[in-house]
């Protein structure tokens, strides 16, 4: 690259050495002269991918069960879906896990999901390796590899694949979109949220400061808004460069709201009731070839806390509301098809369909946190355990609100089990109703049908099974590192050949699954299985015994038939668990334990007006089963001054501290009872301070108290008694002069609108004060919240 100086003292014209330690020239691959006319340019050549790349799109759904889509049975129209199977491939033996976030996990790496850290929800740190909640340095995202193989990466929608404690400002972004592959991200980092007000949103790695979401506001129309958008600024600013959009949905998880349009078209479509549903459904999966003649679809869960009662015993008032609750689902399965048609508008407009690889799947099955008899106020649900036994989980609200904006509610358990028909069990259990969702695959470039193949497909896949997939389609190769580091080997296997020909065998054999003590264990059409139900005796498992290759649907338990068996998948079982870091499984408090570090999370904090909206876990750590007070500063509130001054939550479930009417209000919305109080304002005051004391039995009293300019501070009113809001409770953080997002009460927003305080705020000091709920009550709240949270 260099020669001789051309004079002694290195001036003038010709070419200079570089000297020792000039490494701005490191890897530089052209000539370096003197001057510009003495040197010959280079650049780096940019990543392409190969000519001819496909795009990938993959739509990954949330508790959505096996038969919710028309390609597997369901009356739900799905007409963009069943555009995608009349072209490409239905997978009828595909299995997830058991919950969302080791789904997500597996899904974006090819690992296992407890290698990948993820043997539960993002939302606890227990403090071991299969448990961390956060993304391994060394484990390779899909974005990654395909971003490595000149691929533009585009996220939208749900992640929860970052703890709660991490979506604050400073703290750590390592599993945040942005930092595992993705150009850019719009959604939600959360494991729900409301779909009229959630809570907090990210535009790639920044909060959208929301003070009041649009009238005509739906979730799932906004990020699909952003999937579009992505797709069509590509193609503007670059004709040919392939893209990932991984568009991941919030529905069909809770809380249930659907779009009064939506809604309107399903009124009436399931009087006939969940037991009709699903053998309708059966019997379009019979027709279609899913299983073997003869095959029998599962009996009602019978077991106690899974069980779901005939239909035809309900009363008339049950079997209304609860027919209700599944036009809520089955408007928002509507949606989601509705949303996959606008993916495919933009990509037939762009003539780029048949080149684009799309996989339409759900994270795991259908679930049964609606409890026996759903709800119609969601974040109540949740608070399971020792709590009080007047503790209501179902707060009655006039019927015609139900899926609407104004309350959450989640459909009842039968209905569960129709979404994971013919299945046994729900979400969250290892059986087939847990991990057995449809899974449909198109590229009619590239993976066009034969004359007479149905495109069924019934070969044993798993959700590892994704990611080597789609780089085998796409003929890409994996980067051996990830910053600096050797990248763990994937655990999933390509179906690519499968999916060529139905023919092949199936590449993966045998796949181990746990979560929460419930395990599984698959080896060649046998499944091994244990429903964990007794805390005492979580590493005894009552082993279950299933030929899945003429008893898909585990009707029939066969181990007594066959312990020679038993025992082998049992081991098999054991091997697995200790290769992928599953031990220990928690039968202890630790299932809910976090850092130590964020015991500083419930240090007094003072918030300045201006703040934008705390973050939902931030927020709830300072008042949730303790004492606290709030301490509001302002200048002299002058007459005629009025607004909120502090607010904490939404629908479903918050507190509001306002002035109105030359009166201090403070309401507090108990997961749909609102209660308030009030009391003149008096003059010259400066600071108002709600004090709150919790009790044992999971309440709380309030007293509000004024002070004036001259520090005279006076009781002037009191609320007592109140359900304390826990689990996932108040949803929507703290906002500061303003009720900001979703309404804490409605009344107060259909009057006055955000209701931003009119005076000069200067600041609102929450103070925690000793947790007084007793720990085995905390611990029972939030185990139950967490499972149901994801």
């Amino acid at each position: 690259m260099t020669d001789s100086t051309a004079n002694g003292n290195g001036q003038g014209s010709g070419e200079q050495q570089i000297p020792p330690g000039a490494r701005g020239y490191d890897g530089f691959g052209g000539h370096i002269g003197r001057t510009s006319a003495e040197s010959t340019p280079w650049w780096k050549p940019e990543t392409k991918a190969p000519a001819g790349a496909p795009n990938i799109v993959v739509i990954l759904i949330d508790d959505m069960g096996y038969s919710d889509i028309g390609p597997f049975g369901s009356e739900i129209d799905t007409p963009n879906l069943n555009r995608l199977a009349d072209s490409g491939y239905r997978l009828s033996n595909y299995h997830t896990t058991s919950v969302c976030s080791p789904a997500r996990a597996a899904l974006l790496t090819g690992l296992n999901p407890h290698r990948a850290g993820y043997g539960s929800v993002a939302n606890f740190d227990p403090g071991f390796p299969g448990l961390r909640m956060e993304l391994a340095d060394d484990a390779l995202s899909l974005a990654e590899i395909l971003r490595a193989n000149g691929y533009a990466t585009h996220a939208v929608g749900k992640w929860h694949l970052a703890r709660d404690t991490n979506l604050a400002p400073g703290r750590t972004r390592d599993s945040w979109p942005l930092q595992r592959g993705f150009d850019s991200y719009y959604g939600s980092l959360e494991g729900l949220n409301s779909f009229y007000y959630p809570n907090e949103l990210i535009s790639d790695n920044s909060v959208v400061d929301v003070e009041e979401y649009p009238s005509d506001y739906y979730v799932t129309d906004d990020i699909t808004d952003k999937a579009v958008a992505r797709i069509k600024s590509l193609r503007a600013h670059d004709a040919d460069k392939p893209f990932f959009l991984y568009f991941s949905h919030i529905a069909m998880h809770g809380p249930h709201q659907a779009k009064p349009e939506d809604l309107a078209k399903y009124r009436g479509r399931y009087t006939e009731g969940w037991d009709a549903v699903r053998r309708s459904r059966f019997d379009a999966q019979l027709e279609a070839g899913f299983f073997p003649p003869g095959t029998q679809m599962a009996e009602r869960n019978t077991e106690p806390g899974y069980d779901a009662p005939p239909w035809n015993e309900l009363t008339e008032e049950e079997q209304l509301r609860f027919a209700r609750y599944q036009e809520v689902y089955a408007a928002m399965v509507d949606s989601i098809d509705q949303s996959v048609g606008r993916v495919l508008d933009t990509l037939d407009e762009l003539g780029e369909t048949d080149n684009t690889i799309i996989v339409f799947t759900s994270d795991n099955g259908g679930t049964a946190e609606g409890g026996a008899a759903g709800t119609r106020s969601y974040f109540s649900q949740f608070v399971h355990g020792p709590v009080p036994s007047d503790w209501v989980r179902d707060v009655p609200h006039d019927e015609e609100l139900i899926g609407s904006e104004k309350i959450g509610v989640h459909y009842p358990r039968g209905w569960g089990q129709a979404s994971n028909t013919p299945f046994r069990f729900y979400k969250g259990q290892t059986f087939a109703g847990g991990v057995r969702v449809p899974f449909l695959l198109s590229w009619p470039a590239g993976l066009g049908r034969a004359d007479g193949d149905t495109g069924l497909r019934k070969h044993y896949s798993y959700v590892t099974d994704i990611t080597p997939t789609l780089l085998d389609l796409a003929g890409l190769e994996t980067p051996s590192h990830r910053n600096g580091l050797p990248a763990q080997e994937r655990d999933g296997v390509s179906i690519a050949d499968v999916l060529r020909d139905a023919a092949q065998p199936t590449p993966h054999t045998e796949q181990y699954a746990e979560f929460g003590g419930h395990r599984g264990f698959y080896r060649d059409g046998w499944k091994l299985l244990s429903l964990h139900t007794d805390p005492t005796r979580v590493d005894d498992p009552q082993w279950q015994l299933f030929d899945v290759e003429s008893d898909p649907a585990e009707t029939t338990d066969v181990a007594h038939l066959f312990p020679e068996k038993v025992r082998e998948l049992a081991e098999a079982w054991d091997q697995a668990a200790w290769h992928n870091t599953v031990f220990p499984i928690l039968n202890d408090r630790k299932a809910v334990q976090r850092r130590p570090d964020e015991r500083r999370l419930a240090e007094p904090v003072k918030i300045l007006a201006g703040t934008p909206t705390l973050e939902r876990y931030r927020s709830s750590v300072l008042v949730q089963y303790r004492d606290f007070t709030i301490d509001v500063a302002t200048h002299a509130i002058a007459a005629g001054d009025e607004g909120v001054l502090v607010a904490h939550g939404d629908p479903h479930g918050g507190y509001v501290l306002y002035v109105e009417d030359g009166r201090i209000v403070f309401a507090v919305n108990s997961y749909g009872r609102v209660a308030h109080t009030s009391a003149p304002l008096g003059a010259d005051v400066v600071g108002v301070q709600v004090r709150a004391e919790a009790t044992e039995s999971v309440r709380w009293n309030f007293t509000i108290t004024v002070t004036d300019s001259a520090g005279v501070t006076t009781d002037v009113a009191t609320l007592d008694d109140q359900f304390q809001l826990v689990g996932m409770a108040p949803w929507t953080g703290i906002s500061v002069g303003v009720d900001a997002r979703g309404p804490v009460v409605w009344d107060l927003r259909e009057r006055r609108g955000t209701f931003r305080f009119t005076g000069r705020l200067r600041s609102v000091t929450y103070t925690p004060g000793p947790v007084r709920v007793p720990e085995p009550v905390i611990q029972e709240v939030e185990e139950l919240a967490e499972a149901m949270a994801d």
